[in-house]
């Protein structure tokens, strides 16, 4: 059975169930006919300026007939996603909320990963053998990232795809694990090849097409992919509640740029690329961001699955000679 996620939840209760999960972003921005999901989801009465992610997930789930059940994260990620829970509930899919707590208390974590343990109705041992597959990958999906930011071997997207895919390790783990083996062995063996410009991301993943491959034209190169990177879990030797406290993504701002502000100084980036999505509330979090970090950053704005714009190109350009 198939089961979407609308963002990144504790997938081992999934793996435990013996269900396939679905990460709904990576299954609408994927497909090759991702505008046309939009325009299912604007066919039906989304209005037209609403996140192109939600109305991309509500089309994605209505075109995959075997995604009949979806886990639905009602706090810590988009305001939207309540009337997109409703809507699905209306053409008869069975949802499920989790919520991750707004302040990062333990104790009601812990209450609601029980409660997905009980909608699966999976016990603890079987959890934590999920985790421990798990985090095997994430484990070699960590060393993808050294080989971006020291080693200089794997590209910004690269970094990006095998960070993004570990929100649902592609419903396959022993699978994706094989994928990563060998891309790093292939990884591995490549010469290093230092970027001109070396950028942080941070932000929700892009909506545009090409944005990885404009950089890495103009000779600058991501090596720091923010949430992706903490949808891999980059953290060692810690229980399930205390690896999704740790998660930087659903608690605000504040605690994200502890993370982020750390990394840019491990990594040595020069600037930062702020992605925002047209119509999301994230987008008044850029001035909370420009005022802490003290490296030059670059707010874009992305609406609907397509190649940057000219204007957006322009901007990129004039940062990036900025910059060097």
């Amino acid at each position: 059975m198939k089961v979407g996620l609308t963002t990144t939840i504790p997938v081992e209760v999934l793996f435990a169930a013996g269900v396939v999960p679905v990460d709904l972003n990576n299954l609408f921005i994927a497909s090759e006919t991702a505008g046309e999901l939009l325009e299912v989801a604007e066919r039906a009465g989304y209005p037209r300026n609403v996140c192109g992610w939600i109305k991309g997930i509500y089309g994605a789930v209505l075109r995959d007939q075997e995604i009949r059940t979806v886990v639905a994260v009602t706090q810590g990620d988009c305001s939207n996603t309540h009337a997109l829970m409703e809507t699905l509930e209306l053409e008869g899919i069975r949802i499920i909320p989790f919520a991750y707590p707004y302040d990062r208390e333990r104790r009601l974590l812990e209450t609601q990963i029980e409660c997905l343990m009980e909608h699966f109705g999976v016990d603890q041992a079987a959890v934590n053998a999920a985790k421990d597959r798990l985090d095997a990958v994430r484990q070699r999906v960590r060393e993808i990232d050294y080989l971006t930011y020291a080693g200089d071997r794997v590209t910004g997207f690269e970094n990006h795809f095998y960070q993004v895919c570990c929100s649902d390790f592609q419903g396959d783990v022993q699978e994706y694990r094989r994928k990563v083996d060998s891309f790093l062995a292939e990884a591995e063996k490549r010469p290093s090849r230092p970027a001109t410009v070396r950028l942080g991301y941070i932000g929700v993943p892009p909506i545009f097409t090409d944005l990885y491959g404009y950089f890495e034209e103009r000779g600058a190169r991501v090596v720091f992919n923010e949430v992706q990177r903490q949808f891999a879990m980059p953290f060692e030797k810690v229980d399930l509640v205390e690896q999704y406290l740790l998660y930087t993504y659903p608690y605000g701002i504040f605690y994200r740029l502890e993370d982020i502000t750390r990394e840019l100084k491990r990594r040595k980036i020069a600037g930062v690329i702020h992605y925002a999505q047209s119509f999301c509330f994230r987008q008044i979090e850029d001035m909370i961001i420009r005022r802490i970090l003290d490296v030059p950053v670059l707010t874009i704005e992305g609406d609907r699955p397509e190649p940057l714009d000219a204007r957006t190109r322009v901007r990129i350009d004039a940062f990036l000679e900025m910059l060097e």
